[in-house]
């Protein structure tokens, strides 16, 4: 019969590049639960669906998830598999998620051009003084 692998902290960091803090951080806010072992339960050990639920939270971090976000969407794939409801409240997250971004867009398309009109303003600027003679 074969077991399933497990990982230490370690092995979780260096595979996804973090540090062993950080993965003590999604392990507090629930996102991972390693079972312990050893004296006094110093020792995590991570089974696949650890690193599952790691992978997953990074890509919605990369998606500009909040980690609550992420953990609602990643925990409807522990609960029985009705992919409609997971699937609608995926596509919600989404959709406010692509609303945020195309606002941020905006908000910097705009601040853009404004830097661009001061830019050109000052370059006419410096252009009269430097041809006009001087006093």
């Amino acid at each position: 019969m074969a077991t399933n692998p497990t990982y230490t902290i370690s092995d979780l960091a260096r595979e996804f590049d973090l540090t062993t803090r950080a993965i003590r951080f999604y392990e507090d806010m629930g996102l991972l639960q390693p079972q312990r072992e050893g004296p006094g339960g110093r020792n995590r050990v991570y089974t696949s669906r650890d690193r599952t639920r790691l992978k997953l939270t990074l890509r919605a971090k990369r998606l500009g998830l909040s980690l609550t976000e992420a953990k609602d969407i990643i925990d409807m794939y522990d609960s029985p598999r009705d992919t409609g409801p997971q699937l609608r409240k995926f596509l919600t997250v989404l959709a406010d998620h692509r609303r945020q971004l195309e606002e941020q867009m905006a908000d910097l398309v705009a601040n853009l051009d404004e830097v661009k009109t001061h830019e050109k303003e000052a370059r006419a600027l410096l252009g009269k003084i430097e041809k006009s003679p001087k006093a």
